[in-house]
């Protein structure tokens, strides 16, 4: 396994216009231990579809079907994250979130990118689920 792939569980890795990319699992223990906040960036019909993590903020940083990015997302993150706390963004396969990662730090808020986001990579079918990810993981999640 190459190194540079997966970084420590317990440390974020550097990054380049925001603050780190984390692992699912580091994403988590942050979370529920109360240092971040857990802002789910994906659309609504994703989350309503696919899955979501309850108590995450759902805060969509491109919204379907036009994908354009929501003109007050910055005013609804401020928001939801308090002065002080890290926020640790989620997307489908970690890409809009370092989007929303790189916002977010230009507002002044510690942000983050989850690696492999809610569903992970596509795997050699073109299926999301089955390679890494939030859900792969077993970390909480609900669907429906």
């Amino acid at each position: 396994m190459n190194a540079a792939a997966s970084p420590p569980p317990d440390q974020p890795r550097p990054a380049e216009g925001y603050a780190g990319d984390v692992t699912p699992e580091l994403a988590c223990r942050w979370w529920q231990a109360g240092d971040a906040v857990l802002v789910d960036v994906r659309t609504d019909a994703e989350r309503e579809w696919v899955g979501f993590v309850p108590g995450a903020v759902p805060l969509a940083w491109k919204q379907w079907p036009g994908m354009q990015v929501d003109a007050a997302f910055g005013d609804k993150l401020r928001a939801a994250v308090p002065p002080g706390k890290k926020a640790v963004l989620l997307c489908r396969s970690g890409v809009r979130s370092i989007a929303a990662a790189k916002r977010a730090t230009e507002l002044g808020i510690e942000a983050y990118n989850i690696l492999e986001g809610f569903e992970g990579d596509a795997d050699e079918q073109g299926h999301r689920g089955r390679k890494g990810g939030w859900r792969f993981r077993g970390l909480p999640w609900r669907q429906g």
